[in-house]
């Protein structure tokens, strides 16, 4: 099938035979396979390992098929069982399972099934990351800036780390909009996105489209004159650009910047700081 990058499928099965026909097929197929033999075993092994497709026998060892199903989360998961009473295959396919094959199975089916599935879980991963990143900047979204926002202030809290949270806003963008019309001012937001992004490198970074030419940002480890180096870093690279303006309000199009930086304690409000750099923002556009 000419995968660009092998996907991983775990085969839960006790059988060596079927297993080892299983592991062949999918092999030839471009695809890599993970082996467990008992329920216990393939429990304790997707703790470690993330497959984009299980393949799943009922009779194991250990724990059940149907308990193993159970305790599977967002990940696709294919039954291929000697069972073939309708009801036990509605129950499954109620509880969780993507599909159901019923041994003896012909490889051409098994093939079939499992590229459409595999492709299935593939559009729903890019969906699922589309709708958290912003169309028209390619930077992370508002809904994924609220929920990674407060994991990361947990950590701050947890390991006592400095946390920043900042607000950045293009200036005088209405003017620029009425000067320039709506499709420069798009142009215009995602230019300031892209050489902003380019400055929040860390994994523990995160820069976003907040709504309209505002943006937001938090990041971990700075103190607070590090934090204000930075920021006015970006602040200038983004002049640099030398985007022109309306005469009227400036040569080149800017952007403020307002933020804080502390040491996040147990009880304290996220929300609370963020407000504060909201208010530094419209604080830093009065100069």
């Amino acid at each position: 099938m000419g995968n660009a990058q092998a996907k991983n499928i775990l085969i839960i099965d006790d059988d060596m035979h079927i297993g080892n026909m299983l592991e062949e097929l999918l092999q030839r197929e471009g695809y890599a396979v993970v082996r467990a033999y008992s329920g216990t075993e393939a429990v304790l092994l997707l703790e470690r390992v993330r497959p984009d497709l299980v393949l799943l026998d009922l009779m194991l060892p250990g724990l059940p098929g149907e308990e193993v199903l159970a305790q599977i989360r967002g990940i696709p998961v294919m039954v291929v069982s000697a069972k073939v009473g309708v009801d036990d295959k509605v129950k499954l396919l109620l509880n969780g399972a993507v599909d159901y094959v019923t041994k003896p199975f012909s490889p051409v089916i098994i093939k079939a099934r499992v590229n459409t599935h595999i492709q299935l879980y593939q559009y729903q991963m890019q969906f699922k990351e589309q709708a958290m990143v912003d169309g028209m900047t390619g930077i992370a979204n508002r809904r994924r800036y609220e929920g990674e926002s407060q994991i990361k202030w947990q950590e701050a809290v947890r390991f006592g780390l400095p946390f920043s949270i900042c607000m950045m806003d293009i200036d005088k963008f209405k003017v620029y909009n009425d000067t320039f019309g709506h499709p420069a001012g798009d142009q215009v937001i995602a230019s300031v996105a892209k050489t902003a992004s380019s400055h929040f490198r860390r994994a523990t970074d995160l820069f976003a489209r907040y709504g309209g030419e505002e943006f937001v940002a938090v990041f971990v480890g700075n103190d607070g004159r590090s934090a204000f180096e930075f920021l006015r870093e970006i602040r200038q690279a983004v002049e640099d650009l030398h985007i022109p303006h309306d005469p009227q309000v400036g040569q080149w199009v800017t952007v403020s910047i307002g933020g804080v930086t502390l040491v996040p304690k147990v009880g304290e409000s996220y929300e609370t700081y963020l407000k504060l750099a909201d208010t530094m923002l419209y604080d830093a556009k009065r100069f």
